[in-house]
């Protein structure tokens, strides 16, 4: 019985304590699951962690690369591209030096080609002179056989006689040729000095240019050149009377226009602009004013320059101006100021020959066409006009009579005025100094702004596209739409009844609004 209860009691024990190990089996093994899950947790999050601090740094490396790259290939494309200028340029430079050894050889060409055909002509002087000679060996050989039959005496006199008149002969041949080949070397020595002065100065002196390229840094620019819906662009044609040619040409915009004038202020007003970085039409109003007084400064400069040059001293600032504003006016294409200089040169050179006054001849050559200054604006041709202005700043009666004969409207009076007539006529009438067809455009196209300004109303006239349209500014007080769309009719009918011109001419009348208040 007792053994019965202690096995019993084994019993019982063990299964408390196996209940009791189970349950603490599965305690820990929940503990250990919900430990497990949190490291898991922990590992997951710090695995996400990780991977974005590694895709930072993976996209900042990216970055870098490309910007790396990029700044490298950029610097590749500027060094390619100064390669590429610098190439350039060492091929023009190396046109310019062909040019030049072409120009030796053909000039050794000639002169070859003259020494051959002086050699064939002497080869046939000597031909002719041999058989001469055989002539006279015969024609002695038979007066020989005709004075046997005289004296000794009377034979010596004969053949002494007829020896003397053939060398006086033959010295009056000679003396002959020698100055025929005298006066042919000449005028072969002064052909060859005229071509060359011409090849040296044909190049500063004729020129039909109508337009000024202007460089700008980078594309962009044209866009804000022209502005929102072009208000920028139409500023400042409507400003400086000069069309704004936008195109593909790479880094450049072009200026067009018949007047140097406004197209010189447009280009100094252009570059300042894009100097600047502002550009709206407030600003480009102030700089046009800028441009213009800019402008006046380096009239008076060049004609400073001009006065210097040929050593002309002591003329009135105002003279000094309308010399400088002569560098901005072409005749016929060719520079008015440097066709001035060069008769001044001339005047001087040929004065000096004479043994005249040569700084008064200077004068006189300098100031010859001053009168060219302000023939466009005012009424009278240009010597009237030149003489009128000279008189005015006291200029002496030798040059006044020089601007006053020098196209034979008046009488010279004085030698230096021939000698101006004769220099200006040696400048302009050597071949290609000048050509026709500037001088009829810039005339048709003066004559299109003329029509436009005699109606009332019209404060601008200016001329664009070689003439093709005309823009004409006019004062909203006294100019109302109505009108305007009337006086655009009016101005287009005056022109057809009174001009003769290419094509059509399109007329853009521009009434603007302008409402100013200062704030204090």
């Amino acid at each position: 019985m007792l053994n019965i209860v202690f096995i019993l009691g084994a019993l019982l024990c063990a299964v408390v304590l196996f209940l009791l190990g189970w349950f603490l089996k599965d305690r820990f093994d929940k503990l250990r699951g919900a430990s497990v899950q949190k490291e898991a947790e922990r590992i997951i999050e710090d695995a996400h962690r990780s991977a974005e601090s590694i895709k930072r740094e993976k996209l900042l490396e990216v970055k870098d690369d490309h910007l790396r790259i990029k700044t490298q290939l950029e610097n590749d494309f500027e060094t390619k591209r100064a390669e590429l200028i610098k190439s350039e340029r060492q091929l023009h430079e190396r046109e310019r030096v062909l040019q030049q050894k072409v120009d030796v050889f053909e000039k050794r060409s000639r002169e070859v080609r003259q020494v051959d055909r002086d050699i064939r002509e002497r080869s046939q002087k000597i031909e002719v002179e041999r058989i001469e000679l055989d002539s006279s060996k015969a024609l002695i050989s038979k007066r020989i056989e005709e004075l046997a039959r005289m004296s000794h005496e009377e034979a010596l006199e004969a053949l002494k006689l007829e020896l003397v008149e053939r060398a006086r002969q033959e010295t009056i041949e000679q003396t002959r040729d020698l100055r025929e080949r005298a006066k042919m070397q000449a005028n072969r020595e002064a052909k060859e000095l005229v071509i060359q002065a011409i090849q040296r100065s044909a190049a500063d002196h004729s020129a039909e240019t109508t337009i000024t390229v202007v460089n700008i840094p980078s594309e962009e620019i044209k866009g804000r050149i022209i502005g929102r819906e072009g208000r920028n662009i139409r500023s400042f044609e409507a400003l400086t009377g000069v069309e704004v040619i936008i195109d593909d040409t790479p880094e450049a915009v072009t200026l067009s226009g018949f007047d140097p004038f406004r197209r010189e202020v447009a280009r100094i007003a252009l570059e300042t602009l894009i100097a600047d970085g502002r550009i709206h039409p407030a600003r480009i109003e102030e700089v046009v004013k800028k441009a213009h007084a800019e402008l006046e400064e380096h009239i008076i400069q060049v004609g400073e320059d001009a006065a210097h040059e040929v050593g002309v001293d002591g003329l009135h600032p105002e003279i000094v101006r309308h010399l400088g504003k002569l560098h901005y006016r072409t005749s016929y294409g060719q520079n008015v100021l440097k066709h001035s200089v060069e008769v001044a040169r001339l005047t001087t050179l040929m004065a000096a020959e004479l043994e005249l006054d040569a700084k008064m001849a200077a004068r006189a050559g300098l100031l010859h066409d001053i009168g060219k200054s302000i023939d466009r604006t005012a009424e009278g041709t240009h010597t009237e006009l030149g003489v009128e202005l000279a008189k005015r700043y006291r200029e002496p009666k030798v040059v006044l009579n020089a601007i006053a004969s020098h196209h034979d409207d008046v009488e010279s009076t004085s030698l230096i005025a021939c000698l101006v007539q004769a220099a200006d006529s040696i400048s302009g009438a050597r071949p290609g100094a000048r050509r026709d067809s500037i001088e009829g455009y810039v005339k048709r196209l003066e004559k299109l702004e003329e029509v436009a300004n005699s109606f009332s109303g019209v404060s601008k006239t200016y001329a664009l596209q070689a003439g093709r349209e005309i823009r004409v500014m006019v004062e909203n007080e006294k100019v109302s739409d109505g009108e305007a769309q009337q006086l655009s009719i009016d101005i287009a009918k005056k022109i057809q009844d009174e001009l003769e011109y290419p094509g059509q001419i399109r007329v853009v009348v521009i009434r603007e609004f302008r409402a100013i208040e200062l704030a204090r």
